[in-house]
């Protein structure tokens, strides 16, 4: 044993076997017992590829549907609403006629001066009507009866002409023109303030007429044109 230091200190070498065996055959099962395995070539990981231009095409174009769809659907259920200037007010009416036409101003009548002027002015035209019955063709025929008119042709239809005290109105129905309402207006006011103006007499002498709010047109220029009656002044 000490031959065997002494050689190891001088050579630098021991020998294990040697010095102890069941170390060197420990060594060697230990190296017999590991399995030699075969080095493999590691699998490199799959790179993701960049996105194809198609790609990108197909993905802008169902976003762009999608928005459209959206931008229908938001307009398809606006309503639209018409209200007054107010966001809290109610929808305006519609406008009423005004008092006047283009000849004149309406007169606020009482219901006397109603009654005396429909009655004179109904006078008249039953008047004027019975000389068309008599003194032109035959087929007109004249009926006046409870405040109501009637001029019929037997080729034309019939006219009729009744008064409306409630409207202080006088309302003719006409199977050419239609149904019409008229007030008594004064036509004649203010004209003769104009220098060399004429001054219409009107259906009284006064300038007053029954005139059809609308247009402006009066109903003894309706029923001369359309019938052929011609209705006369008062006191004539």
């Amino acid at each position: 044993m000490k031959a065997t230091r002494f050689l190891a200190q001088t050579t630098g070498t021991v020998n294990c076997s040697r010095i102890c065996p069941r170390a060197s055959s420990l060594r060697r099962r230990v190296v017999l017992s590991t399995p030699s395995t075969p080095s493999t070539p590691l699998t490199p990981l799959p790179i993701p590829l960049p996105l194809s231009r198609a790609y990108h095409c197909a993905r802008l174009s169902q976003k762009s549907t999608a928005s459209s769809s959206t931008t229908i659907r938001s307009l398809t259920t606006s309503t639209t609403r018409y209200k007054g200037i107010q966001p809290t007010s109610s929808d305006p009416a519609p406008p009423k006629p005004e008092g006047h036409s283009k000849s004149g101003s309406v007169v606020q009548l009482s219901d006397g001066e109603y009654h005396e002027l429909a009655d004179q002015y109904l006078d008249r035209l039953v008047y004027a009507a019975e000389e068309l019955s008599e003194n032109q063709e035959e087929g007109w025929d004249t009926e006046f009866s409870a405040g109501v008119l009637t001029i019929s042709h037997m080729d034309r239809g019939s006219w009729v002409i009744n008064k409306q005290p409630p409207n202080k109105q006088i309302w003719l129905s006409s199977p050419e023109s239609g149904p019409k309402r008229y007030d008594w207006v004064m036509v004649g006011a203010g004209q003769h303030e104009k220098e060399g103006s004429a001054v219409d007499p009107g259906d009284d002498g006064a300038g007053g007429k029954w005139i059809y709010l609308r247009d402006g047109s009066g109903l003894s220029d309706l029923l001369h044109s359309e019938v052929g009656v011609v209705i006369p002044q008062e006191g004539d």
